[in-house]
């Protein structure tokens, strides 16, 4: 009796369970690939977020810098340059990271 039911175990476990445990989390990663829309709407909020500080922070150095003509800020705005440019090769609107207009 013995004899037989270990081998009869062991491939259970390999043509069953294995695959099962396989199976099983490959879905679970499918789904867990993608943001979820709240994650998403949050993204769009941080990013908005961000852009209007960009623009406060560029109106507050041109407002220094029409105050004062000797200052200058510590680096150059290369922020909207380079969004521009992610856009560009993304082929979207340099406003939109999503690509609507």
């Amino acid at each position: 009796m013995e004899d037989t039911a270990v081998p009869i175990v062991v491939c259970g476990i390999l043509f069953i369970g294995l695959p099962w445990i396989i199976f099983h989390y490959v879905t679970q990663w499918k789904k867990a690939r993608g943001l979820s829309i709240e994650d998403e709407n949050l993204l769009d909020g941080l990013h908005d977020l961000a852009r209007r500080l960009d623009d406060r922070l560029s109106t507050i150095e041109r407002i220094v810098a029409a105050d004062n003509p000797n200052w200058r800020p510590g680096q150059p705005d290369r922020t909207r340059e380079i969004s521009r440019d992610i856009g560009r090769d993304l082929g979207r609107d340099a406003d939109d990271w999503q690509g609507r207009a």
